[in-house]
């Protein structure tokens, strides 16, 4: 599917916000598996490792934290770990009472406002999941489908997920002057379109505005917009496989519709997916269509031999900086397999069309 990011684990981030000073927290759980005299942690993410900050006793079948919050409210971790039994959840440590439940299956906190938020958002995010995987695993045990029926199963998956990522968006524009609401925006904001990303900077309290995390999506979606679907297309040049100095412009003009593949020789996703590029190539090179492959290859030799082992056939330019890849910082490429698609006046029609979505879409343009 076309944005596995956004159903990829979230990253964790510690957020603070100013608030006034009141009553304290207290966090009273449950941990379903846990013993009597068991021990449960408080613990903070630092960005590397998790630090314990505080710890409780089962008793009865509960635990209890107790403090008064910093003057920022934070994020931090309840967790358990006892043999194969491991369970964690996040929650944000702020005035009021927060009620956990710690689950192997499904962890569970509510109680305060961000809490709540963040809740809603677990319950949102597991059942689209839910949805989608039982889509996905029903379509792969039935052996009858065509090969048209299974790319009209690919592109209904992609539908369901778009649909819940806009779900996701809207709790996080609804919610974005708030811990919770900066949080989900630092771990999805890459799969939500760059555009609608933007004015959401505007709205987040200043207290945010230097937290790396957020620092480093502003820049990322800056980037982007430049080169988002209406946006006519950036041109760099690189060297081809032979060495020879290229530019992009110099393919684009020759082409009714050009697609900028960026890949790698290293990139297990990128050699999965490419059978699909080399079929849409075949098909409708004589038509008008191109392909372009950028790779973020650091070896000559390795790229090399992954343009023959993988029957690629158009142009490729590389600067073999892998990650660092000038072409790929231009259009805010962050993974890959990643694609642009452009017409021949430079404008970016779509991207990141990739298997059933990419065949659909040059279908309806080159009739």
């Amino acid at each position: 599917m076309k944005k596995s990011i956004f159903w990829a684990a979230a990253g964790l981030m510690a957020l603070a916000a100013c608030q006034q000073q009141q009553a304290g927290f207290t966090i009273q759980g449950t941990a379903i598996g846990a013993a009597d005299g068991d021990t449960i942690y408080l613990q903070n993410f630092d960005g590397t490792n998790m630090v314990k900050l505080d710890s409780a006793v089962v008793k009865n079948g509960t635990f209890e934290f107790k403090g008064t919050p910093d003057s920022l409210v934070t994020s931090r971790f309840v967790t358990y770990m006892k043999g194969d039994n491991r369970m964690s959840t996040m929650l944000f440590v702020e005035d009021g009472v927060i009620k956990v439940t710690l689950d192997p299956e499904n962890s569970k906190v509510s109680g305060t406002p961000n809490n709540d938020i963040l809740q809603q958002f677990s319950d949102t995010f597991a059942a689209i999941s839910k949805e989608l995987n039982e889509a996905y695993e029903k379509s792969q045990q039935d052996s009858t489908l065509t090969e048209a029926q299974q790319d009209s199963v690919e592109l209904a998956l992609d539908q369901k997920q778009e649909e819940g990522l806009a779900k996701v968006f809207e709790l996080v524009s609804a919610n974005i002057d708030k811990p919770a609401g900066v949080y989900l925006l630092s771990s999805f904001g890459p799969s939500f379109d760059v555009k609608k990303v933007q004015p959401l900077f505007e709205r987040i309290p200043a207290a945010y505005s230097n937290d790396p995390e957020i620092v480093s999506l502003k820049e990322y979606v800056d980037t982007a917009v430049k080169t988002s679907e209406g946006e006519k297309y950036i041109d760099f040049t690189m060297n081809s496989p032979e060495g020879k100095p290229v530019k992009l412009s110099d393919f684009i003009s020759k082409n009714t519709y050009t697609l900028i593949d960026f890949w790698a020789s290293w990139c297990g996703p990128c050699k999965r997916e490419m059978p699909t590029v080399v079929e849409a190539y075949d098909k409708y090179k004589n038509k008008g269509f191109g392909v372009v492959g950028v790779s973020l290859d650091n070896n000559a030799d390795s790229w090399k031999q992954a343009i023959k082992d993988l029957n690629i056939t158009w142009p490729q330019m590389s600067d073999l900086k892998g990650w660092q890849c000038e072409g790929a910082s231009l259009y805010g490429v962050r993974a890959i397999p990643a694609t642009v698609l452009v017409d021949q006046q430079g404008t970016i029609i779509a991207r990141n069309l990739r298997g059933a979505a990419l065949m659909k879409k040059l279908g309806e343009l080159m009739k």
